[in-house]
């Protein structure tokens, strides 16, 4: 599973002129899925965002958590995450998982991130067409893969 976190201020997802997910103070996260996450893959992204300390404490140091601040979460399944640019001008997604496997590794990974924040977190719909608005804070963003844990 590929990540990219962004710490924002405010974000939301809207489909078809409707919004559909929202947050306030908290992170933004758009994840890929690929043919070879499983289970593992899921646990241990939804650990390592819940608990990453990109939020400011009191002396302005990033060094709490979004579960620290009790803020929330967005969730935004994005395949093009697993772009691959290396031959050509036109991205290929072969490495981007088809719905059968991507759905229930996304829909896992929402429930295994929300039992580790403590709350419900907000999400956009898979396979939809989505307008995503952020306010990043910072800016702060991260990018994780659950394939290359640097």
């Amino acid at each position: 599973m590929r990540a990219v976190i962004q710490r924002v201020a405010h974000a939301q997802v809207d489909v078809d002129g409707k919004t559909v997910g929202a947050i306030r103070n908290g992170l933004l996260v758009l994840v890929g899925v690929e043919d070879a996450d499983q289970l593992e893959d899921v646990e241990w992204l939804a650990g390592k965002i819940a608990n990453i300390r990109i939020f400011n404490d009191e002396q302005g140091v990033m060094n709490v958590s979004v579960k620290d601040i009790n803020g929330e979460v967005l969730v935004v399944s994005q395949f093009t995450l697993h772009a691959s640019t290396k031959k050509g001008n036109r991205p290929s997604y072969i490495r981007a998982s088809k719905a059968d496997h991507a759905v229930p590794m996304y829909e896992l990974f929402k429930q295994k991130l929300s039992m580790e924040i403590g709350k419900e977190v907000q999400a956009g719909i898979f396979g939809a067409d989505m307008k995503v608005s952020l306010l990043n804070d910072g800016p702060v963003t991260i990018v994780m893969d659950t394939k290359n844990k640097e």
